[in-house]
């Protein structure tokens, strides 16, 4: 049988159909625009085009089980989504509300866990036992996972360390709290440091060819990055002592989070007196998420 996967996000809902057999071969990929905008029932209703739109393109019927991607979390004792940056999602069953629209079992995993799922499966991470996948795009998201199974965790928030508080930061999140990672090193708070040393406007990639040509506000903004990255990362590696990380998004895509500056920073940090695991650039780039909820469906 086959495996289908939804990747529902912010802009986009992506779709896959792939091998059971080999998962990284794509017997059909699709599309369409989220349009969050316009609220709870229209997300779903796309969600429900989309899976119409994999049938019909590839002539293949949906399977009894399909496997999703979200943003945020599900609160397993309600089955009500939480923590989401798509905010009309919150508070709502989607889990139920798909199984019921579409006539099958969902399977529903956070983003983050499903972008670590396929690089430690099949990409960068693979071969090892205890992996943890970051998203650091305009937010910072993460997911664990240990022998090749995602973990969720009690509360269903397994993996969130984008919420967890920098010492001395004090910029408020839209959670309700101040100073979380996500404020400090997230894209757009990146962009936002620049702007107030500089005073101009530029994004992320446009600063990192700064700072290789000197300009002291880009290098004082990836400094920034290295600093509080390696104080949030290795809370995080005290606690699991992971074998990898590996990166996404667009955060991810600066060289210098691989760097010996980055590894420095972390090792500030550490209650270890070396840094053994490893940090990776994924394999399977913006893909990763849509093939980690398709093998949702083959747990």
């Amino acid at each position: 049988m086959d495996l289908w996967g939804i990747d529902l996000g912010g802009t986009k809902i992506e779709g896959v159909i792939v091998d059971s057999d080999d998962p990284m071969k794509v017997r059909c990929r699709l599309r369409v625009p989220t349009g969050s905008a316009n609220g709870y029932e229209y997300v779903v209703g796309q969600i429900k085009e989309l899976i119409g739109q994999l049938e019909r393109t590839s002539g293949i019927a949906r399977p009894p089980v399909i496997g999703f991607g979200t943003p945020g979390a599900i609160e397993p004792s309600t089955g009500a989504l939480k923590n989401s940056n798509t905010t009309c999602l919150i508070g709502r069953s989607l889990r139920g509300d798909l199984s019921r629209e579409l006539g099958v079992e969902v399977r529903m995993a956070n983003d983050a866990n499903c972008f670590a799922l396929a690089e430690a499966r099949f990409g960068a991470a693979k071969g090892r036992r205890v992996v943890f996948g970051i998203i650091m795009g305009t937010g910072v998201g993460g997911g664990l996972v240990f022998d090749g199974q995602t973990w969720n965790g009690l509360h269903g928030i397994g993996g969130e360390w984008g919420h967890n508080p920098i010492c001395g930061e004090t910029t408020p999140c839209y959670c309700g709290r101040v100073g979380c990672v996500e404020t400090v090193i997230a894209g757009p708070s990146l962009e936002r440091f620049y702007r107030e040393t500089s005073g101009a406007a530029a994004r992320l990639p446009e600063i990192a060819v700064r700072a290789a040509a000197g300009e002291a506000a880009a290098l004082a903004t990836l400094q920034r990055l290295t600093a509080k990255l390696g104080e949030a990362l290795a809370a995080l590696i005290n606690i699991l002592d992971p074998d990898a990380v590996v990166f996404g998004g667009g955060v991810g895509n600066l060289d210098i989070i691989y760097s010996p500056e980055t590894r420095a920073a972390i090792l500030r940090h550490l209650f270890n007196g070396d840094l053994r695991t490893e940090l990776l650039k994924p394999a399977l780039g913006d893909s990763a998420g849509v093939f980690g909820a398709a093998l949702l469906a083959s747990d």
